[in-house]
């Protein structure tokens, strides 16, 4: 039923204001739309909007994630932004190399993770192509 159905992230603020500086300061990123309580970003293939929450995620799982051909140079102009990466083990200066992969994806995935103004946990991918 869904799987023709075009797909978007929704990640709860508390403060959308807060947000929205964030977002445009840490990851150079500007809403395509706005509405009351709503901001909605485009990128390359898909789509997310910041919404204005009462509740909030507990940041104990990756929420979203934006892929990357570079991890390395992004991390590194991430963090010049001010963005501080989670530390876990098996990191190296905030990046993470993970063995296996959807296979139509790849053998492999480098992944770095990091909280927005919020507390979303975001994340950071790399394919390893086979």
């Amino acid at each position: 039923m869904l799987s023709n159905a075009h797909i978007e992230a929704r990640i709860p603020t508390k403060d959308l204001a807060r947000a929205r500086r964030w977002y445009a300061e840490k990851l150079g990123l500007e809403p395509v739309e706005e509405r009351e309580g709503g901001l909605r970003y485009e990128g390359a293939t898909g789509v997310f909007c910041l919404f204005a929450s009462a509740g909030a995620s507990d940041g104990s799982f990756t929420q979203m994630g934006f892929y990357v051909d570079d991890i390395e140079a992004t991390v590194a102009g991430l963090r010049a932004r001010g963005v501080v990466f989670e530390e876990y083990d098996g990191t190296v200066n905030g990046i993470m190399d993970i063995e296996g992969n959807y296979p139509s994806k790849g053998r492999a995935e480098r992944g770095a993770w990091f909280r927005d103004s919020e507390g979303n946990m975001l994340g950071i991918g790399q394919v390893i192509p086979w």
